[in-house]
């Protein structure tokens, strides 16, 4: 028997493999792109603090004493409101990302859809061809002739 079949096979060698293969390609996509998002709630989290930082540096000779302090009060204000609700549901803000997700997906359909009867070539109700079907059956249409190279314009 060769030394290969002597030794006792680990039966998790391939879920070892594809672990480490993994871990490596994770690593690998940190480097390239930095940390992959958190959580919606995670996100939210930090877009509050960006926002509540920019609002606080923002010193303007506009802005009296009393002005900024009102905007302080409603960043924690706001901070304090939102704080809880993130803590309490962090899955909800995952799932408000994935029905945005979608509403986009769908409103994406319908434009495309919408583009596509726009641009479809077909007889009008009263038995007329459409311009773009009329131009496309003009054998004098320029527009027929398919590509024609480079063709220079005079502006003056």
């Amino acid at each position: 028997m060769s030394e290969a079949t002597d030794r006792p096979v680990d039966g998790d060698a391939w879920a070892d493999a594809c672990a480490e293969d993994l871990a490596a390609e994770k690593a690998r996509r940190r480097a390239q792109y930095g940390p992959p998002p958190g959580s919606a709630a995670e996100e939210l989290r930090k877009l509050v603090d960006a926002v509540a930082d920019k609002v606080s540096s923002l010193q303007t000779p506009l802005l009296g004493v009393a002005a900024q302090g009102a905007v302080q009060q409603a960043i924690r204000q706001a901070r304090s409101a939102v704080e809880p609700v993130i803590e309490r549901n962090p899955q909800v803000f995952d799932h408000l990302a994935a029905a945005g997700n979608e509403l986009l997906a769908a409103y994406r359909s319908a434009v495309e859809g919408q583009e596509s009867r726009w641009t479809r070539t077909t007889e009008g109700a009263s038995g007329t061809a459409s311009p773009s079907k009329k131009a496309a059956d003009d054998p004098s249409d320029p527009r027929d002739e398919g590509p024609s190279g480079t063709e220079r314009i005079d502006l003056d």
